[in-house]
């Protein structure tokens, strides 16, 4: 049992989890039979997954470094998943030692591999949470007791909305996160798009390919939820973006080259920073 309280016998490996899946994409090995078979249906739908998935975790960690430095020292990271490194915690110390950090995730083995791989450090913990559900997480003792509301916070909901249905209000529940962060907290989202990038031309294979990969999440643990740039910027609400606004995840603030424009259509994630006036 972990010390979250949770046994092998309760963590689904029925039906693929998205985090898990994700966590194949990086060459971990934190995942299920169910998860791999699942995630080489993605591949072969979108070979450049994994691409996007390597794109996307080096966004956040440029994003983290910047809020970083720019004062911030709390940190909330909710959809976490499966323990990468260098994590959230470890790219934010290397900026400043006394970042504090709550992970937050819905996935049980996340929280079997949290006290190992997050939260040995001090000043980080771990917490079982659902995004869709802001007020449990911002009420949970393990958050409240790391963050401290009256400065500001760095809230990253990095590559989870888009688990997030329409019906489910996904602009609602960054809201009710922004109502509880003081001004100069900062959004940093990243979001998988379906649409091509607008210097390339798509063709029927990428239509193909966008229904293939829809179609293995349908049966997963959480369904994907695409959405175009002019669907995802109003996702930011109170959160003025930060040049260069909401742009393919290797075009925000690059520290090495720019990938031409068919690359960026195959890397699926549009991403930016916003910071709470």
């Amino acid at each position: 049992m972990s010390e979250q309280g949770f046994t092998v016998d309760q963590i689904d490996t029925s039906r693929p989890h998205p985090a898990r899946m994700y966590d194949y994409y990086l060459d971990g090995w934190d995942n299920y039979e169910v998860d791999r078979q699942a995630a080489e249906r993605v591949i072969e739908a979108h070979p450049q997954v994994r691409l996007s998935a390597r794109a996307n975790r080096a966004f956040l960690r440029r994003a983290v470094r910047e809020v970083v430095g720019g004062g911030i020292r709390q940190i909330i990271d909710v959809g976490t998943g499966i323990p990468t490194s260098p994590n959230t915690h470890e790219v934010a110390r290397e900026v400043a030692p006394d970042v504090k950090v709550a992970y937050v995730d819905n996935d049980p083995i996340v929280a079997t591999h949290a006290g190992a791989k997050l939260t040995n450090a001090g000043d980080a913990g771990f917490a079982l949470g659902d995004v869709r559900d802001p007020a449990a997480i911002l009420a949970d003792p393990v958050v409240r007791t790391l963050i401290d509301f009256d400065r500001p916070v760095a809230l990253l909901l990095v590559a989870v909305l888009h688990f997030v249905k329409d019906e489910e209000d996904p602009a609602g529940i960054v809201a009710a996160f922004a109502e509880a962060l003081p001004s100069g907290s900062c959004l940093v989202l990243s979001h998988a798009t379906g649409e091509p990038y607008e210097a390339y031309e798509a063709g029927r294979t990428d239509e193909v390919a966008r229904d293939g990969v829809l179609d293995v999440y349908k049966n997963a643990t959480a369904t994907l939820n695409l959405r175009g740039r002019a669907e995802i910027a109003p996702l930011f609400g109170a959160f003025t973006l930060l040049d260069p606004g909401l742009v393919r995840v290797p075009l925000w603030r690059p520290d090495g080259p720019v990938p031409g424009a068919e690359e960026l259509s195959n890397t699926i994630f549009y991403g930016g920073v916003g910071r709470k006036a």
